[in-house]
């Protein structure tokens, strides 16, 4: 009985993580993002104002269930903690120049915002405004080809995804620092996630640390 029981809860994360895919034809169109007045080019140097650093919480809701604080569902093994000061997101392997970037560097660059809905069919669906960095400006700025390779992203839970360069380069593809406003909720993928509108919800890697080009 218990072997059947553990088997059922298996099998049924594995059809959460393979059921997040993109919202059906004619279930509505996701905004594209668009660049805000203050867009930079990419590295340049500002006086990013301070933010006010969030925690993880007491209590967290169990995977896939509702997190009544910010109406957004919970996936993916929350840290125990994160270091904002020794933080550092890279841009690495088949590129032309590395880069790392800390908070404040990330939130220096050119920024766009957009309201996607993220849609793990069967399961539950989420739709909430994102801000942050077109990825393609991170990949561009560390010198990735355009084509002909692909490109991890990591996140701190040791969770992966692998997606093609052309999904990268997608216009409304975005590392998101912001959510509703505010810094990323610590349970949400605090200091930064992807969000790629119009993807499966899988590949949208919380806490993210790490971008490689492979």
């Amino acid at each position: 009985m218990i072997a059947r029981h553990v088997l059922f809860v298996a099998l049924a994360l594995v059809a959460l993580v393979a059921g997040c895919a993109a919202p059906p034809p004619g279930g509505g169109e996701t905004p594209v993002a668009q660049p805000l007045a203050t867009r930079r080019p990419p590295l340049s140097p500002c006086d990013a104002a301070p933010v006010a650093v969030p925690t993880r919480p007491a209590e967290i809701p169990r995977y896939a269930q509702l997190d009544e604080a910010t109406g957004l569902h919970v996936t993916g093994i929350v840290p125990e903690s994160i270091d904002l000061e020794s933080w550092r997101l890279t841009v690495g392997g088949a590129v032309s120049h590395p880069i790392s970037l800390t908070y404040d560097e990330l939130r220096c660059m050119a920024r766009i915002e957009a309201v996607p809905r993220l849609v793990c069919p069967g399961f539950f669906e989420d739709v909430a405004l994102w801000a942050g960095v077109p990825l393609r400006d991170l990949l561009e700025a560390a010198g990735a080809p355009a084509s002909g390779v692909r490109v991890r992203l990591y996140g701190a839970d040791d969770y992966d995804q692998l997606i093609p360069i052309e999904t990268a380069m997608a216009p409304t593809a975005m590392v998101a620092y912001e959510w509703e406003g505010e810094p990323l909720p610590y349970i949400h993928g605090f200091p930064a996630r992807i969000v790629l509108p119009g993807s499966t919800g899988s590949l949208w890697v919380k806490w993210l640390y790490r971008i490689e080009v492979e």
